[in-house]
């Protein structure tokens, strides 16, 4: 089969649109920097994000994660424990361990795979500084309930919000949530600056701290270097592309709606087959297609579905897998502790493809073979 179908695909602005945003660097050659596009960019953004003046950009989501951690001061009072979960890509952990800090894992609810609110609190000691949740595939953490504990503990609170552009509760924008939000506007999700990243943050003194660690640690007001920060900043022709994008992403977003409707109108129901059900007051971005697949009662793993798809031309993605407290690097230096829910979704779950674009038939045609493996 010639036609390959990925699990994403990076949206696109009309050429002629993008152009037309950057034609003006030819004349200012101000190509970095903070410049014109960036500002613009950064004002969007935090209008569309409902946080104001509050947002910062950055090159990417992982340096913009570890920036935040360090704005917020982490580990100052020695106090280095963060309690996370180890269902999350990567950069999550990695984040946080080359922030000096120390993941402590606790497991994942089992109806959104979303932190457990009730195991932080039972992980909490005096050696914890924070608790990071991660947005998994646009569903939200129960931020109620880390606020209150955090605000009784006296910890901060971060979001790896990945996953949640654009996500809404009530009138709360997802990034409005915690001490700070981090999100990637990495060329694959819902939106995106090619590559990119953004902290959103509650207290606006946390700001120079997080330019000063995004350019090599100079205070944006003194031009004094007083911490050894790196260089993270966002270029203008990426901050261009944010521009444009802003003005589509609430289209491209509808589109993967539809799709994602598509899905649920031939896969719900489905013997062994798991949909994660929207929570009414959570408006979605549709970000990913997440499946899982009970072996038992399917008749096939998830591995064989991958598999079959694959063998059609069609890229599907086991998201997220293996946990991140699995990894080489991490065994025997962290315990992952009792993770059940979380370590029984890393081998069920698989990420259908969804993006803007995708067409009815091509959904049809994917959940054929999906189906197809049931027996």
């Amino acid at each position: 089969m010639n036609k390959q179908i990925l699990v994403t695909r990076s949206s696109m602005p009309p050429f002629d649109e993008y152009v037309e945003e950057i034609r003006p660097l030819w004349e200012s050659h101000w190509l970095t920097n903070a410049g014109v596009e960036h500002e613009k960019f950064r004002s969007g953004l935090g209008e569309y994000l409902g946080v104001g003046e509050n947002v910062e950009l950055f090159v990417n989501g992982h340096l913009a994660l570890e920036c935040a951690l360090k704005a917020l001061e982490l580990g100052a009072d020695g106090r280095d424990e963060v309690i996370t979960t180890s269902y999350t890509f990567a950069s999550t952990t990695n984040a946080i361990v080359r922030c000096g800090l120390k993941p402590v894992f606790v497991d994942v609810k089992p109806d959104d795979l979303t932190i457990d609110p009730a195991l932080v609190e039972a992980a909490i000691t005096s050696r914890t500084c924070a608790i990071l949740g991660v947005h998994v595939y646009g569903n939200l953490c129960d931020v109620d309930a880390i606020q209150r504990m955090a605000s009784a503990h006296e910890l901060k609170v971060v979001y790896d919000a990945a996953h949640a552009f654009g996500v809404r509760k009530g009138n709360a924008a997802a990034a409005s949530f915690g001490d700070a939000s981090m999100l990637s506007l990495h060329a694959t999700k819902v939106f995106h600056s090619v590559e990119g990243g953004a902290v959103c943050f509650r207290d606006s003194a946390v700001r120079d701290r997080l330019r000063a660690w995004r350019n090599f640690g100079i205070n944006p007001k003194t031009g004094e270097v007083e911490c050894a920060g790196g260089n993270a900043k966002l270029d203008e022709f990426r901050a261009a592309m944010g521009v444009v994008n802003l003005r589509h992403v609430d289209d491209w977003i509808a589109d993967r709606a539809r799709a994602e409707a598509r899905y649920r109108e031939r896969l719900e129901g489905a013997q062994g087959v798991r949909l994660f059900e929207p929570t009414p007051e959570v408006s979605l971005n549709h970000i990913y297609m997440p499946v899982l697949f009970n072996p038992d009662k399917f008749g096939a793993t998830r591995n064989d579905v991958l598999e079959a798809l694959a063998a059609h031309g069609i890229r599907a993605r086991r998201y997220f897998y293996p946990l991140t407290s699995d990894f080489p690097c991490y065994r025997g230096v962290f315990n992952p502790g009792d993770i059940p829910i979380a370590r029984e979704a890393s081998v069920r779950v698989l990420t259908l493809p969804l993006y803007e674009g995708l067409s009815n038939e091509d959904v049809d045609m994917i959940c054929d073979v999906v189906l197809g493996c049931m027996r």
